[in-house]
């Protein structure tokens, strides 16, 4: 974003009409098409595509817990049974 001045810009016109609403204070014009932040590079994709590997390797890591979990509360279980 830079500054430039009105007059090397601007008709002669427009920028009477503009000065009718406000003069010589700092205007901010917008740009036409926004870009999304991360949008040009792809990195917003990139970005949401770890964020669902993190999210099912951490998934796949819970179920591995609960089923050693199962197992050893099972193996206590016939062992308490067994005595051993």
């Amino acid at each position: 974003m830079g500054y430039k001045n009105a007059v090397s810009v601007f008709p002669a016109d427009l920028l009477e009409a503009i000065q009718k609403h406000i003069d010589g204070e700092y205007i901010y014009i917008p740009r036409k098409a926004k870009n999304k932040k991360g949008e040009l590079k792809n990195s917003r994709k990139y970005i949401q595509e770890r964020n669902q590997m993190i999210f099912f390797s951490i998934k796949a890591v819970l179920r591995l817990t609960k089923l050693q979990l199962e197992i050893f509360y099972r193996l206590k279980q016939y062992m308490k049974y067994w005595q051993i």
